[in-house]
């Protein structure tokens, strides 16, 4: 009967221990990962988050590629549940895995946020940084993307709205620190790139019907993400200026 009892507390403790989530602290930032494994490592003389997809927690196919990416495979900050208008403004790093798991990998790297608690929906803003510079325009078009989560991954916008509305050009590169900031505002969401004074990408309407939650740092399949100095401030909603400049279709 001993024995038993044991066997069964032990069973509870090993269930207990694989159902808790990794986290991990960086400065007073504490992250908690979702299908992603990372750490924090001292990268170019500075202590920050290093993340990559687990595809064992959470499997890619490249056979159903819409159907395996732009899921919930991120660094959530704890203990903010509450985010839904204001500033995000982190620094972050995209490497290439060697070998990439498949040829398609552009360095996936980017921001959740109002991300329900259950991972059951959320907005991003991700980058592909592998095209940033890319030779030609066509390439450079799908550099930023837009995604709402799980109604509209990138290529169910691509395929059911024009050309660019969902997605955008950004001068980023692997290999280099990128600074992205998004100002969320109501339906809209705007984004600059290393202080430049105006902004390279705007979601004019987001999808989600989620309007408040928490916030998180992503990577996917064949990216290795290094992240640092991750800034938010909350704001209420500010009400749109009118006709402030009229341009007319070409």
């Amino acid at each position: 009967m001993k024995k038993l009892q044991l066997s069964i507390l032990l069973f509870l403790c090993t269930m207990s221990v694989f159902g808790q989530k990794q986290t991990l602290t960086l400065l007073k930032q504490k992250f908690e990962l979702h299908n992603v494994t990372g750490s924090i490592i001292k990268f170019e003389g500075k202590e920050v988050l290093k993340i990559e997809r687990d595809l064992k927690a959470l499997p890619f196919d490249v056979n159903n590629i819409e159907g395996t990416v732009d899921e919930p495979h991120y660094a959530r900050l704890v203990d903010l549940e509450d985010f839904e208008n204001g500033t995000i403004e982190v620094k972050m790093y995209s490497q290439l895995q060697d070998p990439p798991p498949y040829p398609g990998v552009a360095g996936f790297i980017g921001i959740y946020f109002r991300i329900k608690k259950d991972d059951s929906a959320f907005e991003a803003i991700y980058m592909r940084p592998k095209v940033g510079r890319a030779t030609k325009q066509l390439f450079r078009n799908h550099a930023v993307q837009y995604i709402s989560y799980p109604h509209a991954k990138f290529d169910t916008l691509r395929k059911s709205y024009p050309p660019g509305s969902y997605e955008g050009s950004a001068p980023v590169s692997l290999n280099e620190w990128i600074k992205m900031r998004i100002e969320v505002n109501g339906e809209t969401a705007e984004m600059f790139i290393n202080d430049m004074k105006y902004s390279s990408f705007i979601v004019d309407k987001m999808l989600g019907k989620h309007k408040i939650g928490g916030l998180g740092l992503y990577v996917d399949i064949g990216t290795i993400g290094y992240f640092k100095d991750l800034k938010i401030t909350k704001r209420k909603l500010v009400a749109p200026e009118k006709d402030v400049e009229k341009v007319d279709d070409i």
